[in-house]
């Protein structure tokens, strides 16, 4: 089996392709994206000083020039505490999916007060939740937590529009996330609404659903542009994990995401027993690629160790979603079904692709050639582009 001779992707990679030397065309993406901002050069530095010099220019007079989404995890934790170094007025926001653990929500309350920053937090309602995530496991799709993803950046822009603020801020960084492969991993309001429509037995009231009129409001007319500053500047999670814990005692919930349950859940259990995928690929392969990791210890991790499980955490599932042993296992060895078995956007974004590419590249910086390399690696460019 043929591997990336720089990261850990294999020939089972959907959409991958290696060049004479043999690195795969998702390394060539992270590239031209590195080449695109000048991440961690100081050019870089000097397109987000600008880019920090308009947001205190624009949110002159406002109580918040800033906002930004919080999880309690490391990227957003970090990036909170740059934002206060570089001298903004974030106000930070947090969707609760009611599946928080205790660590991420006390790590929330620990940086915020001695940061001083004000917290806006939105809260579903747990029963039509739950009912959202039994609904994605009934229709036999991998996305079990797209809700949480979607919903985030839903409230983050409402928050946004609420406080006349134009800046929203996420701590994401395509050198420690990884290339998403292709595959069968898609997302989006339409896809939530017509699975849960199917599925689903409590009435969809207070998640904050993000549909594509939505998302055109926040970006076309409204104008809130998304940065993301991590793709100008060096990042090292680990470096930020030290900082994080000495400066407010901080602390580490043992993996990528895993500080939400419902993540752990996706991540360590469902996705990989039921459709063979191990969502470490990407954070070791960017682990990989900037060197943090060697590669065979990587590759040793990824085919010889299954992900860790916190003890106790499935029971949880169970209860939480009232799944016994047998309506769990049935789940677990119903079809494997994926987005392309239900309605979505997809073919809306497909049929206007040169106007979305053009449209992208003004609200985000990002040079149209690169968009329409990345615009056929589907979840490339949900990540990339799209909230």
């Amino acid at each position: 089996m043929q591997i990336c001779s720089r990261c850990i992707y294999d020939e089972t990679v959907t959409g991958i392709f290696f060049d004479e030397d043999g690195i795969c065309n998702y390394c060539r993406i992270m590239d031209r994206f590195i080449e695109q901002f000048q991440t961690g050069k100081p050019e870089g530095r000097n397109k987000l000083d600008e880019i920090i010099k308009n947001v205190k220019k624009d949110g002159k007079g406002k109580k918040y020039d800033c906002v930004i989404g919080v999880s309690g995890g490391t990227d957003s934790s970090y990036m909170l505490f740059k934002l206060i170094q570089w001298g903004l007025r974030p106000l930070a926001v947090h969707y609760d999916n009611t599946w928080n653990t205790a660590i991420a929500t006390e790590n929330i309350r620990k940086v915020l007060g001695k940061l001083n920053v004000d917290l806006y937090t939105y809260v579903v309602d747990n029963k039509e939740i739950d009912d959202i995530f039994l609904s994605f496991l009934k229709a036999g799709v991998p996305e079990l937590d797209a809700a949480t993803d979607l919903a985030l950046s839903e409230v983050m822009y409402r928050a946004a529009d609420k406080f006349g603020v134009k800046y929203v801020f996420e701590g994401h960084s395509f050198i420690t996330e990884g290339i998403s492969p292709i595959g069968n991993m898609y997302f989006d309001g339409r896809y939530i609404r017509e699975i849960h429509k199917k599925f689903g037995k409590v009435p969809m009231k207070t998640y904050p659903l993000m549909d594509f009129f939505a998302f055109m409001k926040w970006v076309l007319f409204k104008r809130i542009k998304k940065i993301r500053p991590f793709w100008y500047i060096s990042y090292s999670k680990e470096e930020a994990r030290e900082l994080l814990k000495k400066e407010f005692e901080w602390e580490y919930y043992g993996g990528h995401h895993l500080e939400n349950r419902i993540v752990a859940i996706q991540h360590c259990f469902y996705n990989y027993y039921k459709f063979g995928m191990d969502n470490r690929n990407l954070s070791l392969a960017a682990a990989v690629r900037s060197g943090i990791m060697k590669r065979e210890e990587a590759i040793d991790i990824y085919f010889n160790h299954p992900p860790y499980i916190e003890e106790g955490l499935v029971d949880y599932f169970k209860e939480r979603l009232s799944l016994t042993n047998e309506s769990l296992s049935e789940i677990m060895n119903s079809p494997c079904r994926t987005y392309r078995d239900y309605p979505t956007y997809k073919s809306l974004f497909e049929t206007f692709a040169r106007d979305i590419i053009v449209f992208c590249a003004y609200i985000t910086d990002i040079e149209s050639s690169i968009l329409t390399a990345v615009f056929a690696y589907w979840s490339v460019f949900i990540t990339a582009v799209l909230p």
